[in-house]
């Protein structure tokens, strides 16, 4: 389990793949290594990886072919910057909400704006993840929390403050760029919940429209 809260950037040193598999070394900034060794959980751009080996200067990732087709893991280069979070701890600051680094779909940067000092990010995703989504409620992207300030359709907006802008990988975004997403835990639950007790195939863009949260 995180929250969201980006504790470094890293970057990919070393790529080979393992049958259908593939190892990633992971040089590691900011990152608490007293609580990153083999059997442990990390975050990378949101995707929940599990520790192979750690050193002083990277630690080693196994990527299974799952994550390599659902998530953007398998477009990664060498080289490559990614965002890192240790996984919470008991007694630990909850600052963001709750990111389980199960990876719901793959976004792409519709457009960038600046609004003061802080950047806009218009993210397209897809009709799986696009119910899930809802004003003001929680999202990741890359696996940094944030707030959802518009949805429409498969398109929502969110706002990135300087400090997160540049202490993330958001800072390389461009037109195009493709963003690991996961919606908020509450609203995977309220799904099954919903399509269990009314026998239907879920939530979807049409329920959302009739009861009003989205155009």
């Amino acid at each position: 389990m995180f929250s969201g809260i980006i504790k470094g950037v890293g970057k990919i040193i070393e790529c080979s793949d393992v049958g259908d598999d593939r190892r990633l070394n992971i040089e590691h900034k900011g990152l608490d290594m007293s609580f990153l060794n083999p059997g442990d959980s990390v975050a990378v751009n949101g995707a929940c990886l599990t520790v192979v080996e750690s050193k002083a200067e990277y630690f080693t990732v196994d990527v299974s072919i799952e994550t390599l087709t659902k998530t953007t893991l398998g477009d990664w280069q060498l080289g490559n910057a990614v965002n890192l979070e240790n996984a919470l701890r008991l007694g630990d600051s909850l600052d963001g909400h709750f990111v389980t680094g199960h990876v719901d779909g793959v976004g792409h940067i519709e457009s960038l704006s600046e609004s003061g000092r802080s950047t806009v990010l218009r993210i397209r995703t897809n009709e799986k993840v696009a119910p899930f989504l809802a004003q003001k409620g929680s999202v990741a992207v890359d696996g940094v929390s944030l707030t959802v300030n518009e949805v429409e359709n498969s398109l929502f907006h969110v706002n990135i403050i300087p400090h997160t802008r540049e202490n993330t990988v958001i800072d390389g975004y461009a037109l195009g760029t493709a963003v690991n997403i996961e919606v908020d835990l509450i609203a995977r639950y309220l799904e099954r919940l919903y399509r269990y007790e009314n026998n239907t195939k879920g939530i979807d863009i049409n329920l959302l429209k009739k009861y009003g949260y989205t155009s």
